[in-house]
Formats: structure tokens, sequence, C-alpha cells
């Protein structure tokens, strides 16, 4: 497999939906597959644990550790958009309607109130 970090997102993506159980992924041989079969409540309490890891290794003031979580934070949330019947390019779309949009224009427009 070539290194391609443009690509990464993409061949990750491949590779979790090869992994989903309803598509063979084998719960017994494949963490994925093991995450994706004991459902979204197991997917999210991986999210939250990775983001926690992240914001203590911040904290901490260590840059290696913050790379390393956020891969697994990142990593967690593929896993999420798979289960959703997601993929990263659904994400991608969205940070790309984005782009140019004052980020405060564009939270008043989704109309959330969430900060």
């Amino acid at each position: 497999m070539q290194n391609n970090p443009e690509m990464i997102l993409s061949r990750l993506a491949q590779v979790l939906q090869s992994r989903r159980p309803d598509h063979g992924g084998d719960p017994a041989g494949s963490y994925v597959a093991k995450l994706l079969s004991k459902g979204q409540d197991a997917i999210l309490k991986k999210v939250g644990e990775e983001s926690t890891e992240l914001v203590m290794a911040s904290k901490d003031g260590q840059p290696d550790r913050v790379v390393s979580e956020m891969a697994d934070l990142w990593f967690h949330c593929l896993v999420l958009l798979t289960h959703h019947g997601l993929d990263p390019t659904d994400v991608l779309n969205e940070l790309a309607r984005r782009e140019g949009l004052s980020g405060l224009a564009e939270k008043a427009s989704r109309g959330t109130g969430r900060d």
C-alpha cells in the first residue's frame, strides 16, 4: 500500500466498510467489526474516551501524544461514520460548504444555539 496522506481517509473508509458485519466483517477477527457489531453506544463510548485522552495530552503539553490521541479520535470518528453509512467525503463536503463563511454566520444559519 502506497503511503499517500491525501488518500488515507478514502483507504480507511474502504477498509472500515469491509469490516462491517453486514459486509462480511468478522467480529471474532477484527476490532472494527467487533466494535460495529456492539452498536452505536460502544462506538460513542470509544469516541468519548479518545476525546478525553486527547484533551489530557494537550493539557499536559505533550505534542507527540496529541498527534497519537488525535489519530485515535479520528479513527473512532470514522468508525462512527461507518456505523451511520456515511463516509469521510460527507464530512469533507460539509467543510467545503463552510469554507469562506464566517464561523459565527455559519453557526447562526444552523440555528442550533450551541457553542
